[in-house]
């Protein structure tokens, strides 16, 4: 008998599903155990510091993984990772703001916990496999597990899931490939599952719906600085680099009297060594925009890359349309990417993550990037 759902193994095996207390991971639950597997449904909690401030809402989660178990009539077991989430991701998460960078804690927290020591307690719960709410498809090929995008691109995760390895896909499923979000809340709302209609959680799970900068000044000392535009001239002052992302428009409180006009000011680079801050003036300015990027170590779903220099797509955020680009596998494990056509802000400590053929085949943190300024040949890119 063939499993279903991309699972190494058939029912009935014994499967720990990720319960989150959202629709996804319940509907998750609900379409195992119709499937005949035994589902054990584990909650975890990462973050603690706000327990006292009630900005992570963990116990509302927790209750609703209660309902979620009391209604499938399955046992749920809450788990406390904080500490392991702590030193794993948001230490990183607050070292590359001190560099100025802009990481993406939700890729590391997939390698990290929710396929690392969520699946080592998975397995001390004698759990055969695993399986999670991700919006992604697992195809199992001559001893290789292959990443794919779901049914619905609108809720592609691949985008975070790409660090992973064969040795943490092999034990693990993804229900929700074949499903669009209406499918499931259809479903959940069908099964009687009290979730059925529960608001999604959107951004960083431990910032929450509070505003960022009040969050990061808990744990980051911010040092005011200069603005300065493309000739070196002062044109406002900042809060803090860790305060700014490149692209961003909104919060530079530029007054009048400065460059061209009435055109908007964007972020367009951070120097830490000075602790100054790039603006220019329009949304498609040059410096904006990057022919070419550096990242650091690659991983690769399948354990290597395709070749030493392969022609595939690449997205460098998560809410973006693949764009085609050349990427060249370097010997110290890093890539050098070329696009065939410049994108706009691409963003040092954010992922740039490559796809074929609907395959999701890894990606890797951005380091620096090529201005399309410094204009690249056209023969660059085959892609």
């Amino acid at each position: 008998m063939d499993a279903p759902f991309g699972l190494p193994l058939p029912p009935p095996a014994r499967v720990v599903v990720g319960l989150s207390g959202g629709v996804d991971s319940a509907v998750t639950a609900l379409l195992l155990q119709r499937a005949g597997y035994e589902v054990l449904g584990l909650f975890m909690k990462n973050w603690e510091d706000d327990d006292q401030f009630g900005d992570c809402p963990a116990e509302v989660d927790i209750a609703d993984v209660q309902a979620i178990g009391a209604q499938l009539d399955i046992p749920v077991q809450v788990v406390n990772f904080a500490a392991e989430y702590r030193e794993q991701v948001f230490a990183h998460f607050l070292a590359e703001y001190r560099r100025g960078r802009t990481p993406n804690p939700d890729v590391l927290c997939n390698r990290e916990i929710k396929f690392g020591v969520f699946q080592q307690h998975a397995r001390a719960l004698g759990a055969q496999a695993i399986a999670t709410g991700h919006y992604a498809a697992l195809r199992r090929s001559r001893g290789q597990v292959h990443l794919l995008c779901p049914a619905d691109p609108d809720k592609d995760q691949t985008y975070f899931l790409h660090a992973l390895t064969q040795a943490q896909l092999a034990p693990a499923g993804m229900p929700l490939a074949g499903f669009t979000k209406r499918e499931v809340r259809a479903l959940a709302a069908g099964a009687g599952l009290p979730v059925a209609q529960k608001k999604d959680s959107t951004g960083i799970c431990f910032i929450g719906e509070r505003p960022f900068r009040e969050f990061l000044s808990r744990y980051l000392v911010a040092e005011p600085g200069d603005m300065l535009d493309p000739h070196d001239t002062i044109v406002g002052r900042h809060i803090g680099l860790p305060y700014y992302t490149l692209g961003q428009r909104q919060g530079l409180g530029i007054g009048g009297g400065h460059g061209d006009g009435n055109a908007p000011w964007y972020v367009a680079g951070k120097d830490a060594t000075r602790n100054t801050l790039l603006v220019v003036q329009g949304h498609d300015h040059p410096l904006l925009l990057s022919n070419a990027l550096l990242s650091e170590t690659a991983s690769w779903i399948g354990g290597g890359p395709p070749d030493v220099r392969f022609a595939c797509t690449a997205k460098t955020r998560y809410r973006q349309t693949a764009e085609a680009c050349e990427v060249e596998a370097l010997d110290d494990g890093r890539c050098q990417v070329r696009f065939a056509h410049p994108q706009r802000a691409v963003t040092p400590g954010q992922s740039v993550v490559f796809y074929r053929d609907g395959e999701c085949l890894g990606g890797a943190v951005i380091d620096t990037t090529t201005p399309a300024a410094q204009t690249l040949s056209a023969d660059a890119v085959s892609a």
